[in-house]
């Protein structure tokens, strides 16, 4: 699929199911590369309003503070990362090298980007769950993975959590900040649009009256 036409899909549906698109991208971002990074920035960006008629809705209530709509995105995406994950787990403890052989096309998953994951997790041990939950790109490579090395669930599921706490409420705030500065750089750019018209009115004024001024000089031409 075009990158453009990601991008489009991906911000409809959040612009319009909110944290429910929110929930439901990043539990597939745990096992697929759907990214992850646009779905939270794009969030943070509506939770901050920058987008005229786009809010952010609960359970059909419309939140209005901007602080509480971030936080709704931000857990929405949170709990969404940790029961894709979970679910990433379970694939990787119960199928194992095996089921990726024969499926691991369909989520992205090769022996190389395995192998990669599992030289990861000997450097970093367990804490390679969150570390890498947490870092853009390569967070839809971690769970299975965990789920093969045999991470114990219950630590998975903490540390699981923590990274996607991080990437959640880190990206979401980015969006918040991107969105801001977009509304103010789009206020900004209003105002110019308004100075070049001014400009272009004037400059045809000008060229008016001195078009009328050389033909009353010279009533030959």
């Amino acid at each position: 699929m075009p990158i453009a036409s990601l991008s489009s899909s991906i911000t409809h549906a959040v612009g319009n199911h909110g944290i429910y698109a929110v929930f439901g991208l990043l539990v597939l971002a745990a096992v697929i590369p759907v990214a992850s990074e646009l779905v939270m920035l794009y969030a943070g960006a509506v939770a901050g309003g920058a987008f005229a008629g786009v809010a952010v809705h609960v359970f059909g209530t419309t939140v209005h503070s901007h602080v509480w709509a971030y936080v709704a995105v931000a857990v929405a995406g949170t709990v969404g990362n940790l029961v894709g994950a979970a679910v990433g787990w379970w694939i990787g403890a119960l199928g194992g090298r095996p089921l990726l052989h024969r499926y691991g096309r369909y989520v992205h998953v090769s022996d190389a980007k395995l192998d990669r994951v599992e030289r990861w997790f000997d450097r970093f041990d367990d804490w390679a769950v969150p570390i890498g939950l947490a870092t853009p790109l390569a967070r839809s490579f971690v769970a299975i993975p965990a789920g093969i090395v045999r991470v114990p669930f219950k630590k998975f599921l903490v540390l699981a959590a923590l990274g996607s706490a991080a990437f959640c409420f880190g990206l979401g705030a980015a969006g918040w900040a991107l969105g801001s500065a977009y509304t103010h750089a789009h206020h900004a750019l209003r105002y110019a649009d308004y100075g070049v018209l001014a400009a272009a009115l004037l400059l045809a004024a000008y060229l008016v009256v001195r078009v009328t001024r050389r033909r009353v000089s010279d009533p030959a031409r």
